[in-house]
């Protein structure tokens, strides 16, 4: 089993696994978030970013089946021939709200990928709503205010953003730094 896998093979891996045009676009996203925050906290960016990219890996398979979300990604992993502990324990930790896993996020990268992969929810339905539908000019301070709106992208758990401060980082930077990655594939994200 390996103990590591780079960006380039997560990528393949995606491909193979994820069809869905949505969930391709929200794990770049998520994936650009994670190595942004790695960054800031001066963790492996090479494995935040590959977990934030392979975080929904099964949910092309299991969005019927939301009960083994997040294990069947890791068990695709070990079948693919990876066994990266401190990964599989995000993904599964991801799904805490879920409950189903019994798996709590407790390391700094488990809080903030269930916070990352939330925000992008946010942002995306904050610059669709605009009128020039891009991410271009879009402000920190306006999607903090939909984040207050709880009837706006009402889906999205806000609680798990907001727990961006159990890993240290105050939610206003967070939004900033996210917003920022997402702005930087906004010609691969069509935003």
């Amino acid at each position: 089993m390996k103990d590591n896998i780079s960006l380039d093979q997560a990528r393949i891996l995606l491909k193979k696994y994820v069809h869905t045009v949505y969930l391709l676009k929200h794990s770049r996203e998520t994936e650009v978030i994670m190595a942004a925050l790695a960054r800031h906290f001066g963790e492996n960016e090479e494995l935040w970013a590959v977990t934030g990219l392979l975080h929904d890996l099964d949910m092309d398979e299991t969005q019927n089946q939301l009960e083994r979300h997040g294990a069947r990604t890791c068990e695709m992993l070990e079948q693919e021939g990876y066994d990266i502990p401190e990964m599989f324990h995000a993904i599964k930790a991801h799904c805490e709200n879920l409950g189903h896993l019994g798996v709590k996020r407790e390391a700094k990268m488990d809080f903030c990928l269930s916070a990352a992969e939330n925000l992008t929810g946010i942002i995306v339905a904050y610059v669709l709503m605009r009128p020039d539908k891009k991410i271009a000019q879009a402000e920190a301070s306006s999607i903090t205010k939909k984040l207050k709106d709880k009837s706006f992208a009402a889906n999205v758990n806000r609680d798990l953003i907001n727990d961006i401060e159990k890993a240290d980082l105050q939610r206003n930077e967070f939004i900033t730094m996210a917003l920022n990655a997402m702005k930087s594939i906004s010609q691969e994200l069509g935003l």
